[in-house]
């Protein structure tokens, strides 16, 4: 299929000197963003391993795919290659031919899906054309039919992945309560994504739902780190989760760590002493100072004054017999 879609290009983009090649929409795809790309060799140095951020569009091709057989079968091969994902930019339509960083193609375009891609459609009758010799079409006119192509195909992604989170919600309300293993795939502000590995349903942890302590999100990590524990998640992280809800409307399934519920802080060193707060962190509970509320425990002055209360009572009989 790619070397069907190479050939065509080709045929027509490559053309003997000093003659200028016919109009063609191309399957264009742009180098990466130069700040992501930095993003990711910061990210993957964590790891220990090195991607080439500069040099020539080989080079850096090369590093990215050396970089993503290194990480095959191991534990961060999912975070790593997510982050590699975002990385990269999305390729479109153009008759304006940069050539496809991804595949490594000088010329590529859309030729083998006519009947499920009107690019496709769309070369074959200019294929045809050609062969029988007719003149180039209208550069301005191709382009602007490419960017409506390249428009349509995101509208296409996005009511494709709609429909998934629909079933995918549909399929868990079924399944309320149940558990299944999980694993980490987005982070943001708000809380965490989890995918579960099974069949892929993914749904969301809200931060409010993570009851062992005040999270904050490091967005240069991908990761969300505990204020008072430091526990961390991070992306790619497999976890235990709990399915709540599912809402059909907004295609949208709410999930909880399991895990979260059963964690014990670290206990304090030998020799501390430990506080008030480090035996709420020691059964699992956070202390309520942790999250900016006062203590609330100052209940054995009252417990006192019922005892005395009980006591006085229970004297009063005596004295009635």
């Amino acid at each position: 299929m790619l070397l069907a879609n190479r050939s065509v290009a080709e045929h027509v983009a490559v053309v003997p000197k000093g003659k200028q090649p016919k109009v063609l929409p191309y399957r264009i795809h742009d180098v990466p963003d130069p700040e992501k790309l930095e993003k990711l060799r910061g990210f993957v140095a964590k790891f220990g391993y090195k991607v080439r951020t500069e040099g020539t569009k080989t080079d850096i091709s090369h590093s990215l795919n050396d970089l993503l057989g290194e990480v095959k079968g191991k534990k961060e091969e999912n975070v790593v290659e997510l982050v590699a994902l975002r990385a990269m930019m999305k390729a479109r339509y153009s008759v304006h031919n940069i050539g496809h960083y991804g595949l490594m193609f000088r010329h590529y375009t859309h030729f083998t899906s006519p009947i499920r891609r009107y690019p496709d459609l769309m070369v074959h009758r200019l294929l045809a054309k050609y062969a029988e010799g007719g003149r180039s079409v209208s550069a301005k006119k191709y382009e602007e039919m490419c960017e409506h192509c390249s428009e349509r195909e995101q509208v296409a992604a996005t009511a494709e992945r709609a429909s998934i989170k629909y079933k995918q919600a549909e399929f868990m309300a079924d399944r309320i309560g149940q558990e299944f293993d999980g694993v980490i795939s987005g982070v943001t502000e708000f809380g965490i994504y989890v995918e579960d590995i099974l069949t892929k349903c993914e749904g969301m942890v809200p931060l409010r739902d993570l009851s062992s302590d005040y999270y904050e999100f490091d967005e240069d990590n991908y990761r969300l780190v505990g204020r008072r524990t430091k526990r961390i998640y991070n992306l790619g992280d497999k976890v235990r989760f709990r399915v709540e809800r599912a809402n059909l409307e907004r295609r949208q399934l709410d999930f909880s760590l399991v895990e979260d519920e059963g964690y014990i802080a670290p206990v304090p060193k030998k020799g501390q002493r430990p506080s008030s707060r480090h035996a709420a962190e020691h059964t699992g509970a956070p202390g309520p100072e942790a999250f900016g509320r006062k203590k609330a425990n100052k209940k054995a002055p009252a417990a006192k004054k019922n005892k005395k209360n009980n006591a006085k009572k229970k004297g009063g009989g005596k004295k009635r017999k």
